[in-house]
């Protein structure tokens, strides 16, 4: 069965800047433009995956009291380059896959979420304009 989408969260047009760098275009049917920046689509992933490692950080950030020793505590961040795409591709006609620089490739990105997560300040605002 196919999945319906929202009329105002269906895209009219959407660009995918991989050689770029750029990320991703998307002027949805309502006219509204959104840009997503490979970076931030990747710390957003929907797979399971992703998720259960975002839930595991809640848990320990809410579990765990004041650092006593920042030189040793495992919430120094690693350095990891910036993610980048390697590839993408449409799947279905309501969803983008995107293959990243770092090896992840698991997420479907439907258009229902990259809508929802809109970086742009009108959305960021609350006010997507919907």
């Amino acid at each position: 069965m196919p999945i319906t989408l929202d009329p105002r969260r269906k895209p009219a047009d959407v660009k995918v800047h991989v050689s770029s760098g750029a990320g991703i275009d998307i002027v949805w049917a309502d006219q509204h433009h959104s840009h997503y920046d490979f970076a931030y689509l990747r710390d957003l992933c929907p797979c399971a995956m992703c998720n259960d490692e975002r839930q595991k950080k809640l848990d320990v950030t809410a579990h765990s009291g004041p650092v006593s020793n920042p030189i040793s505590s495992p919430a120094l961040p690693m350095f990891r380059p910036r993610p980048g795409a390697r590839a993408a591709k449409a799947v279905g006609n309501y969803a983008l896959q995107i293959d990243f620089t770092d090896g992840h490739g698991t997420g479907i990105y439907s258009y229902d979420y990259l809508r929802s997560i809109c970086p742009c300040d009108e959305c960021a605002a609350g006010n997507p304009g919907e």
